[in-house]
């Protein structure tokens, strides 16, 4: 009809269907359990891991309530672009932080509420290394993870189809591979760091890959490049589980609890869980059946909640007869380097993250330390960028607003740096109770001789790329990112907490899916490998069927990757993809 707006008639806000994006609505009813109902399985949290998860068992059938401590985030209602606003994504409740580098915790680390802190990552979705994955054997620091990297190759370049990613044909590093869907334009930022690493004869890679349409699908719309990402995307181009994965998940008969606290996980006489016990939205207890459960809550909440379901047989903590449930924390060292250039930058003109450089991911003999790091772009927003300033050059006053008024002057690398497991590095819990009686997580954090060295010769190189871009100043900021750990995965029941499926040693049908199950964690980012091991958990857990109900036998039997079980129209679409071989790793 002439006239008429592109996507229909206006309509009021009121009774719309739940929204979770500008064009994607969550329509019909979702499932509902009673308290009296057993359900297959409970899972808690659904964030990265949770979310995949949650998806992956709904499809296959069984019976899941997926609950999460946060909102149920309708997009067009609960989010806002405005840095301020959006304070309420992040994990801001109570906890203590403390040892020889204290770790801040919030917008750069932790999310509240459905999809967890998918919704405001930046969504830079590199693989890790096959080196990753055997740290110990080939450089004698940290640990061997129970898997290989070919193990979780399928499921990366499946979530790299769900998600979807954007990237370049020919990705150089770890095993060189290439995106399905292409890589987006280039900002002032990413100019910036291909033009510092060309000048160094660094090579860099342009574009991604970074889970966020450049081209729109299906009821998502493609990125409009306004810089918005890390504060929860309103239009919907940006991949979180919670509009990949969540919306199937229900559909398929999943029950997504949300504004509810699980308090400790009930473990039978027999030595089974036998579901949780949980705090309503009114702070109601209550108590949900399963016949099995799953913790997603991430690095800090998933051990907290393993000591506060401590219980007779377990008075360390649930699952924790390792003593290893909340060691071995880890984060990154993601420090911000930031520079000024004559002419505008305008570093929020595309997604924060959209260009890196793994060239010194690597261990180096030469180096005077083990393993390596990543530049990234970022692109902080006017709040953040004040914050960056502050520490940075110390300016408060007049001279911050006059640092301010060269915002569009300015670009952001960041850092990111592989911090090695330490078992001093830990989550305990804290005298100090939150809002339901529930001791909050104290958090012990420090770095060792190689993190420390480490960091300043990462530091040093990402503020020299910053200077052959033709920065007239540099300056750094010193942080930390991306946490995992604290409860991982290994073959050894007496240095770990789960086995390579997160399945606890201990109880046989309880199980960890999250970052905090990783062993070590690389120099990219985690989320994609989480979301990548929540599918292969999936795929184990459906293949067992209901012995993991009914059996203490361990089986490592799992069936061939199960595509069919992706959320519709993901699988087979994009560009072909260019093959490459797996590097050899040397040692």
């Amino acid at each position: 009809m002439k006239n008429s707006p592109l996507l229909g008639k206006f309509r009021k806000p009121d009774g719309e269907p739940h929204m979770l994006g500008a064009m994607q609505r969550l329509t019909g009813s979702m499932r509902k359990y009673s308290e009296q109902d057993e359900v297959d399985y409970v899972v808690v949290g659904v964030g990265a891991g949770g979310g995949v998860l949650t998806q992956r068992l709904s499809r296959a059938g069984f019976r899941v309530v997926a609950f999460d401590a946060g909102p149920f985030w309708d997009t067009e209602r609960d989010w806002v672009s405005d840095e301020s606003g959006s304070h309420k994504l992040y994990w801001t409740q109570k906890r203590v932080t403390g040892g020889t580098h204290p770790l801040a915790f919030g917008s750069n680390n932790s999310g509240q509420g459905v999809g967890g802190s998918t919704v405001h990552w930046a969504s830079f979705t590199p693989r890790l290394h096959p080196s990753d994955f055997q740290i110990h054997t080939l450089d004698g620091v940290g640990v061997d993870w129970p898997i290989s990297y070919s193990d979780l190759k399928p499921y990366y370049e499946l979530m790299e189809l769900e998600l979807p990613v954007s990237g370049p044909a020919y990705f150089p590093w770890g095993d060189p591979h290439g995106y399905a869907f292409g890589p987006h334009p280039m900002g002032g930022v990413g100019n910036a760091l291909i033009k510092g690493c060309t000048n160094l004869g660094i090579e860099v890679s342009a574009g991604g890959p970074v889970a966020i349409l450049e081209g729109s699908r299906a009821d998502r719309p493609h990125c409009i490049y306004r810089g918005f990402c890390i504060q929860g995307c309103k239009v919907g181009a940006k991949a979180s589980t919670l509009i990949t994965h969540v919306p199937d998940a229900i559909r398929s008969g999943a029950e997504i609890r949300a504004n509810c606290m699980v308090a400790r996980v009930n473990l039978g006489r027999d030595g089974r869980v036998r579901g949780v016990t949980y705090f309503d939205e009114e702070g109601r207890e209550h108590t949900q059946k399963a016949r099995a459960v799953v913790i997603s809550g991430y690095s800090i909440e998933t051990p907290r909640l393993l000591l506060n379901s401590a219980c007779p047989g377990f008075e360390n903590g649930l699952a924790n007869s390792s003593d290893c449930v909340g060691r071995y924390l880890m984060a990154q060292a993601g420090n911000v380097v930031l520079g000024r250039f004559g002419e505008p930058v305008r570093m929020y003109k595309a997604p924060p993250a959209h260009a890196l450089t793994e060239a010194f991911y690597e261990t180096d003999p030469k180096r005077d330390f083990a393993r390596g790091f990543a530049v990234q772009t970022v692109g902080p927003l006017p709040i953040a960028f004040a914050k960056q300033m502050m520490v940075a050059k110390g300016a408060w006053g007049w001279g911050l607003r006059r640092v301010m008024m060269d915002y569009n002057h300015w670009a952001g690398f960041g850092f990111l740096g592989e911090i090695l497991p330490h078992a001093e590095n830990r989550v305990q819990l804290a005298d100090e109770t939150d809002g339901f009686g529930l001791p909050v997580a104290k958090v012990t954090f420090g770095l060792g001789d190689n993190d420390k060295k480490l960091t300043d010769f990462g530091v040093k190189k990402t503020m020299e790329i910053m200077s052959a871009a033709g920065a007239e100043e540099v300056v750094q900021e010193q942080r930390y990112a991306h946490l995992v750990g604290a409860a991982r995965m290994g073959k050894d029941p007496r240095t770990s907490v789960v086995d390579q499926f997160g399945r606890t040693h201990d109880i046989p049908n309880l199980f960890i899916c999250d970052g905090s199950i990783m062993p070590t964690q690389g120099s990219a980012n985690p989320g994609l490998t989480i979301m990548a091991l929540a599918a292969r958990i999936a795929d184990y857990l459906i293949t067992q069927g209901a012995d993991i109900f009914t059996s203490n036998e361990r089986s490592d039997r799992i069936s061939a990757i199960r595509r069919e079980l992706a959320p519709p129209d993901t699988w087979g679409h994009g560009m072909p993809r260019i093959e490459a071989p797996v590097q050899p790793v040397s040692s």
